[in-house]
């Protein structure tokens, strides 16, 4: 019979805990939001992420063990059109269309950015933005509603 596997219940949001992670965990923007979940490490760690509600896990997040071990949360590259506009009133018009449609946007100084959706990026083109295909991190808004659904707020040295 082998051992069940550790298990992850809690999260210690970024900048709150320090020390070496024992592992790291490559995760896209749906899997960080996942709340129960078999996951392995890039370093070979498995362990099961048993969470009472779903997250909404940023990069640098801890994932807190049983045993109080760290698994860093590191926010996998996804294909992302970043839009411009002429103004920020243009902009802001833009978003208005993107939240019209639930789409998560992240939002950075002058720019929105969304997943790689060519009927999306046809609409924005023709509401007169400017759009670059881009690989990176995906951080949309969390919304209104969206809390950050941490067990612990503050751990101290792991790893």
């Amino acid at each position: 019979m082998s051992d069940p596997l550790p298990r992850a219940g809690s999260i210690a949001e970024a900048g709150t805990w320090r020390g070496e992670p024992a592992d790291s965990v490559v995760l896209d923007h749906d899997q960080r939001r996942r709340r129960r979940i078999a996951l392995s490490g890039a370093g070979g760690l498995a362990f099961l992420l048993d969470l009472a509600e779903a997250p909404s896990l940023r990069d640098g997040d801890g994932l807190v063990l049983e045993d109080r071990r760290i698994v860093r949360v590191v926010a996998a590259p996804e294909a992302l059109i970043e839009i411009t506009a002429e103004d920020a009133r243009h902009l802001a018009r833009i978003a208005w269309h993107l939240g019209n449609r639930h789409l998560p946007t992240e939002m950075r100084d002058g720019a929105l950015r969304i997943r790689a959706d060519h009927v999306i990026e046809d609409m924005v083109l023709r509401l007169g933005a400017n759009v670059r295909r881009i690989e990176e991190a995906f951080e949309p808004e969390r919304g209104s509603y969206a809390g950050h659904a941490h067990g612990h707020n503050e751990v101290d040295d792991h790893g």
